[in-house]
């Protein structure tokens, strides 16, 4: 039932599968011993089960405690409200969505889905983006949307953030368009720059800016959205300006300058990381200092002079810090 259904109808890849079923747990069991899958509950309080498969795909078993058409009543989209029996071809379609899919209509099927689980507010825009062949909400829907969008933030922001990690530049356009954006936090001041970068969260950071760290993001991508954030222009494409660029962005260099419209000084980054020296000419121990701030302020200015071209070797590099600190090792 639901997506693989829709999917398969589709001709696209089916990755995940709704089975509904009287006795989850025992029919996951079965399905696993079959298929060399690992079976574990999913949900204790509504007894579901999913079979995890070696190739990364999961089947999931939901309790079927009625006629089917009523677990297919509390679906979102009609086209994710069709059911087929397993091994038959027989289906149940109380919602028309085989229409809607040969129409490419996104119709709610009920003017409560939004209501009883205002994620799928977010799930209809991201749905327009996913499928092929140019799916719409259906304007009745759009009406649906605009009247809950004040429930938008209700659900958790894990499962918030899951949802706008699959939008599109165009996906957010839509949520602005039906009045989900601002009240996430998001804004459009900057889409023109979104697509601009590889990573997978740069749009987010594009569209959210500082409030996508109060967002459930992993330490990782609060590290990448801070360095966009944080970061300034290279004054020029000078070795010493891009050094200091580089010093304040790396590894996210390409996508700051991309987050700040600079992306006109991608080739001297690119050349800047090409030339970047496997070792420094000198270390810490090399300096007659104790640990400290004033070791890596010496260690951070030899690297810049050297990416400059006024110091090409360790004597040179010693000689600096000489005349910047006073205090070297002799024996060096």
């Amino acid at each position: 039932m639901g997506g693989a259904v829709r999917d398969d109808a589709l001709e696209r890849p089916i990755v995940d599968v709704d089975v509904a079923v009287a006795e989850p747990e025992r029919a996951a069991r079965r399905y696993a011993r079959a298929s060399g899958g690992a079976p574990f509950p999913l949900s204790g309080r509504h007894g579901a089960w999913r079979v995890a498969l070696a190739d990364g795909r999961t089947v999931d078993f939901t309790p079927l405690t009625g006629p089917i058409a009523d677990d297919l009543a509390t679906r979102d989209f009609s086209i994710n409200a069709i059911a087929e029996r397993a091994g038959t071809g027989e289906s149940v379609d109380p919602f028309d969505g085989y229409k809607d899919l040969e129409a490419r209509r996104l119709r709610a099927v009920s003017e409560s889905v939004f209501r009883d689980d205002p994620l799928r507010l977010l799930r209809g825009p991201r749905l327009e983006g996913e499928l092929p062949f140019d799916f719409r909400l259906v304007p009745e829907t759009e009406e649906l949307i605009r009247r809950d969008s004040g429930l938008v933030t209700n659900p958790s922001k894990e499962r918030i953030l899951g949802e706008l990690r699959r939008l599109s530049a165009d996906g957010f356009r839509r949520l602005d368009e039906l009045g989900l954006l601002e009240p996430l936090g998001g804004s459009l001041a900057g889409i023109e720059r979104a697509g601009a970068a590889g990573h997978p969260d740069y749009d987010l950071v594009v569209v959210f800016g500082e409030n996508l760290l109060q967002l459930p993001i992993s330490n990782e991508t609060r590290r990448f959205a801070r360095t966009l954030l944080r970061a300034e222009a290279p004054a020029n494409d000078a070795p010493r300006a891009i050094h200091r660029f580089r010093r304040a962005t790396e590894p996210w260099a390409l996508e700051a300058l991309a987050f700040l419209g600079a992306r006109e000084l991608e080739g001297p980054v690119i050349r800047a990381r090409d030339a970047e020296p496997r070792k420094p000419l000198v270390r810490g121990g090399d300096l007659e200092l104790p640990p400290g701030p004033e070791v890596g302020r010496l260690l951070d200015e030899i690297a810049e002079e050297r990416a400059a071209g006024t110091i090409t070797t360790k004597e040179e590099a010693l000689e600096y810090a000489r005349r910047n600190s006073g205090s070297v090792r002799s024996d060096r």
